[in-house]
């Protein structure tokens, strides 16, 4: 069976329209490139400053001191901040890693050392005197 002329019609017409959309579309992305292109720069482009702010490095091998605090262990990567925690006693240093580690308050430390949270607070504020510059 034959198409009648309106049908051919029809599919005339919807095969313009299809033709005008791409054709928009991709006009579309053309600009949406040229838009793109004036704000984006390559890597290449970049200062050596401005490179350095947006990397990041692993480091996979970096000499980590691991604390054991309740049961958990607390990794610390910065070799003086280690040395101080190992120089004070161990409740010291259980404190402050609660603390300042894992951003506990003096009442949770409390409850967790089963003390009270005045000597808690004590023992947090007397572990910096040994390394306050006077």
């Amino acid at each position: 069976m034959q198409p009648t002329e309106h049908e051919i019609h029809k599919q005339h017409a919807f095969d313009c329209y299809c033709k005008k959309i791409l054709k928009n579309e991709a006009y579309n992305i053309q600009k949406e490139y040229a838009r793109l292109c004036e704000k984006e720069i390559s890597f290449d482009e970049l200062s050596k400053k401005a490179q350095e702010t947006l990397s990041v490095s692993d480091e996979y091998f970096a000499e980590e001191y691991v604390f054991d605090v309740l049961g958990g262990k607390i990794p610390v990567r910065n070799e003086h901040l280690a040395n101080a925690l190992q120089s004070l006693s161990e409740r010291k240093h259980d404190i402050i890693i609660l603390s300042y580690f894992l951003d506990m308050t003096d009442k949770e430390i409390a409850v967790k050392l089963n003390m009270v949270r005045k000597t808690v607070q004590y023992h947090r504020t007397k572990s910096f005197e040994p390394f306050q510059k006077k």
